[in-house]
C-alpha cells in the first residue's frame, strides 16, 4: 500500500496519507492507456468540416469545348476536380468521430494513470483547498509551496465556487473533481493536486 505525504496550503507536511494498492498501486497498462487517450481526443472531435464535390460547386453546366477537333483533352465540365474553382476530390464530409470504451476499460486507464503519477512522484496531496475570498494570487501561492509543476490538475471533492474562480486564471492549470477524473486530463499535467477529501472519494467509489 503507498503511502504519501499530506501538506497544508503553505507546503507545510502535516500527516501520512496510505493509499488504496487498487487505485493508486496498480500496474500500469500502457495499452489501455493509449486506447483510453485516444478515444478522449477522438470524442472531443466536432467532425464539421466538410468540402464541396464536383456536384455541389456553381457553375459547369456546360461544356467548355467540343469533344474532338480541337486538340486538347476532352473535358466535361469547368467543375471537374482537376480545374481550379473545381470540386473536390475524396475531401472530408461531416462525420461523427464517437468512440466508445467499456467501463472495466476507463477504471483500468484511470488507475493505470493515477498510479503512474504516484510512481512518478508528481502527486500531491493537500489537507484542504480552501478560499475566503476570490483571489488568484492566494492559488498562486499554494501551487508554488507545494512545488506544483507549470502544467497541474487541481482536483477537488465537489465544486467550490471561490476556488475554482481563483484558480481560472492561472495559466496551465485546470481543475476538475473526483466523479469526473479521467486518464487523458491526468496523464496531460505535470502535477496532479488533490484535497485529500477528493482522495477519500475516489477511494470510497473504486477500492
Amino acid at each position: 500500500m503507498p503511502d504519501i505525504k499530506v501538506v497544508n496550503m503553505t507546503g507545510a507536511e502535516v500527516s501520512t496519507l496510505a493509499l488504496s494498492e487498487k487505485v493508486f498501486g496498480a500496474e500500469v497498462n500502457e495499452a489501455v492507456l493509449h486506447a483510453a487517450v485516444r478515444a478522449y481526443l477522438l470524442n472531443q472531435r466536432q467532425g464539421t468540416q466538410s468540402t464541396l464535390t464536383r456536384s455541389e460547386v456553381s457553375g459547369g453546366g456546360r461544356k467548355p469545348w467540343k469533344q474532338k477537333g480541337t486538340g486538347r483533352a476532352r473535358q466535361g465540365s469547368t467543375r471537374s476536380p482537376q480545374w481550379t474553382h473545381g470540386g473536390i476530390a475524396l475531401g472530408p464530409k461531416p462525420r461523427s468521430y464517437t468512440t466508445k470504451l467499456n467501463k472495466k476499460v476507463k477504471q483500468i486507464a484511470l488507475f493505470s494513470a493515477l498510479s503512474s503519477k504516484v510512481a512518478n512522484n508528481e502527486m500531491i496531496v493537500v489537507d484542504a483547498i480552501t478560499a475566503t475570498e476570490y483571489k488568484t494570487k492566494t492559488m498562486i501561492a499554494m501551487l508554488t509551496a507545494i512545488g506544483a509543476g507549470k502544467k497541474s490538475l487541481v482536483v477537488l471533492e465537489a465544486p467550490d465556487a471561490m476556488v475554482v474562480k481563483s484558480l481560472a486564471n492561472i495559466p496551465g492549470v485546470k481543475v476538475a473533481y473526483a466523479n469526473t477524473l479521467n486518464a487523458y486530463d491526468i496523464l496531460n499535467c505535470n502535477s496532479i493536486v488533490f484535497a485529500q477529501n477528493a482522495v477519500a472519494k475516489i477511494e470510497e467509489v473504486y477500492a
